[in-house]
This record gives C-alpha cells, structure tokens and sequence, in this order.
C-alpha cells in the first residue's frame, strides 16, 4: 500500500513550533507527534531537519517533511530548494511538501519533483488556487495541498478553510489535501466530505499558546 493509501481518509497532525515558542525543541517535537499518535494521528507534518529526524526515531508514523526558507530572491518560502527537498527524503519523510504557488521561484517544479522521487519520497505541493493545482500535478506532484490558500496575494482572503477551493478541486477530479485553518473537529469532517484525501490539523492541536490565544481574545471581546 502506497503512503498515500495509508492516509487515505484519516488525519494527520501538523507538528511545528517556531521560533521562540518554548515548544521549540526537536526532542518536544518529538513528544507532540508520540501524543498525537496516541490520540489517533495516521501521519505527522514535520519541519526541519532536526525535527524530522527526532520524530523519525520515535514514530513509524508517515512523515511529510518540509523546511520554512526565508530568501531575498523569492517569496517561496516552504521547501525552495530540491537540495532541502532530498536531504528531508533522505532524514525519513516518505512526502516531501513544497511550495508549487505560480510566483517566481528559485528552481522549476519539475527538477524538484524529479529530485524527490529520486529520493525515494513523493511530493505534497502546496498550492492557494485550482490553476496552480492543475499545474503541480501537469508538473508530476502526486497531491497537493489547499495549505496556501489565502497566503498568496491573489487567493481567497478567508478566516475559514477555503471550502470553494475544495469544491474545484473535488469537482475537477484532483487528488488534494486538506489543510490551512482547520481548527474544529466538525471542519475536518467537512473538508473529508468534500473530497479531501486527507486532513491535516496543526494549530488546533499542537500549538497550546495559539489555542490560548483564541479563547482570550474571545473573552476580550
């Protein structure tokens, strides 16, 4: 069974700390993914290569690896380069994720994509619009993902998960995952109904001063 088969209609929990959270540890990285197994994660979204690494020694889970570049030359910031796309593949991440947005960027899809299955991996693009989906897969991405969505500044500008994006893509017979504001049970229910292959949560579950956040304010308010 292919790793995308595996994942087929079950979760997978995004765990990422950035900088200056105190989750900001490779080896606590590594305790959210043993949690988020435990609660019933089929795969775990991981960045960097240190934290791939840690939660590759832990968990036989599917891992889809990514890194979160910051270039003068491009507004690409997840997965830029095949040389950060292979060496994820290389550390135990089965999908690579890249950005496969339309804006101008460091390498072409295609000898990325190339790249990473060399590498024994397949490729998770992530994409905000159904033109840069249709693109991603012409190009040889074996999914894409709707995680761009309203971060690029010609999509949807939304503070929901971008349901209309998910209906194109069901509609237009393209294998997509969903992610990108996620944050309730019954939403990942709903990007399933409407064709997700697969769901991808991470605030929600692994970013405690974000949930924080969001019920403080809401008391503010």
């Amino acid at each position: 069974m292919s790793v995308l088969e595996r994942l087929r209609g079950q979760l997978v929990v995004s765990c990422q700390a950035d900088p200056g959270s105190p989750l900001r540890d490779s080896y606590i990285i590594g305790r959210l993914a043993l949690a988020a197994e435990l609660g019933g994660a089929a795969g775990l979204r991981v960045q960097g290569f240190a934290d791939v690494q840690a939660v590759r020694a832990v968990t036989a889970l599917p891992i889809i690896g990514l890194t979160k570049t910051d270039r003068n030359d491009t507004d690409v910031y997840i997965t830029p380069t095949s040389a950060e796309a292979v060496r994820l593949a290389e550390l135990g991440a089965e999908i690579v994720a890249l950005d496969a947005t339309l804006r101008p960027r460091p390498e072409p899809l295609q000898n990325m994509f190339a790249a990473v299955r060399a590498a024994g991996a397949q490729v998770m693009a992530d994409i905000s619009t159904l033109e840069e989906a249709r693109a991603a897969l012409d190009a040889g991405a074996d999914c894409v993902g709707t995680t761009l969505a309203g971060y690029t500044p010609y999509s949807r500008a939304l503070t929901t998960p971008d349901w209309d994006l998910m209906d194109e893509l069901r509609a237009a017979g393209l294998p997509f995952a969903a992610e990108g504001r996620i944050s309730l049970p019954e939403q990942a229910a709903e990007a399933r109904r409407r064709g997700a292959l697969f769901v991808v949560v991470g605030s929600a579950i692994t970013r405690p001063d974000v949930i924080t956040r969001w019920y403080a304010q809401a008391l503010d308010g």
